[in-house]
């Protein structure tokens, strides 16, 4: 139950941050502001399956990846819907988003290398460094990268669901297993 509990906390706390990616129109402070909720879910070990899944061959913890998972896009679809009810033009704006999303090679590289940044973020983190955090994650933003947890609470907000979704939970997966297959052997530098 903890478990789920951290992760519907880490739900709402990705659900500000895309609120925020909606209705504030500079998208740089947007995207800086939104490092606010991945600094809190460090900082108080809550979970967040983009910030875990590439550390699931270390932490061996699959189940408890598969419940924040579903905490994590429970909570965000919820908030989302929730605030949907805000203004229509919310929804419209979020809903225009969803619309440019399509199920292609494009979208899932997109995925993939937000899975990177997140990895590296966390795992910055981990080692003592809030700098992949506050570089990281307004870098994926204004890239436009895809992270699923904040995608779920755009289609809230929309009020509907789109099978990128998929594409996008597998692409964080892969994305941020990737980085730490090539990474895992080399010695950080509180190691040394």
């Amino acid at each position: 139950m903890n478990t789920l509990r951290k992760s519907v906390a880490s739900g709402i706390l990705i659900s500000l941050g895309a609120y925020g990616i909606l209705v504030i129109e500079n998208h740089y402070i947007s995207a800086l502001l939104f490092t606010l909720g991945l600094l809190t879910i460090c900082k108080l070990k809550l979970n967040l399956f983009t910030g875990k899944c590439g550390f699931v061959f270390e932490d061996h913890a699959w189940k408890d990846l598969g419940i924040t998972l579903v905490g994590n896009l429970i909570a965000g679809y919820l908030l989302g819907l929730a605030y949907s009810f805000v203004s229509a033009d919310l929804v419209e704006i979020a809903s225009a988003r969803v619309s440019t999303w399509n199920l292609d090679v494009s979208f899932l590289v997109r995925s993939m290398l937000c899975g990177v940044l997140m990895y590296v973020a966390v795992k910055l983190y981990r080692e003592g460094t809030i700098l992949g955090i506050i570089i990281g994650i307004p870098m994926f933003i204004l890239c436009g990268f895809q992270h699923c947890i904040a995608n779920v609470v755009y289609m809230g907000v929309a009020r509907t669901f789109h099978p990128a979704l998929l594409i996008s939970i597998l692409g964080n997966m892969a994305g941020s297993l990737l980085i730490w297959f090539f990474t895992k052997d080399i010695p950080s530098r509180n190691n040394e």
